[in-house]
């Protein structure tokens, strides 16, 4: 089995961030990571390259494959910001329904600028999904 390559490391998360190019995706940038260390009492740490994680929980898949991944996190990819929701969207319609212009995949939200979105939404889900991931990960 390949090893993982999105790991946790020492990289500087405002180096990273400073990095981006385009000034809007910079900023909204910047203030997820503040809405994420706010709700998740957390600081910010990179994953892999590209990868802004809060908190950690161990996984293990049904595969046999095991790791650790952050409780929540982003990406300011190219495309859009790519918001990491781990559990899922299944549980949060309603939440979704009032946050503004996005897509979903199976746990990444994906919104191309923060002025799309209510942010006050989207730290509720961001709340709910990491206090479901924390409810989870002590089983």
């Amino acid at each position: 089995m390949a090893e993982l390559k999105t790991k946790l490391n020492k990289a500087s998360v405002t180096k990273f961030l400073n990095g981006i190019k385009d000034e809007t995706k910079r900023k909204d940038a910047f203030t997820i990571s503040k809405i994420m260390q706010k709700v998740t009492k957390e600081k910010p740490k990179m994953w892999g390259s590209s990868i802004v994680g809060f908190g950690s929980y161990h996984y293990k898949g049904a595969s046999g494959r095991e790791g650790d991944w952050p409780l929540t996190g982003f990406s300011p990819r190219a495309q859009n910001l790519t918001l990491y929701i781990m559990p899922g969207f299944e549980r949060y319609d309603a939440l979704l329904k009032k946050l503004g212009k996005h897509k979903l995949g199976k746990s990444c939200l994906y919104i191309n600028k923060l002025e799309d979105v209510d942010t006050s939404v989207l730290a509720k889900l961001i709340a709910q999904g990491v206090k479901e991931m924390r409810k989870s990960s002590k089983k």
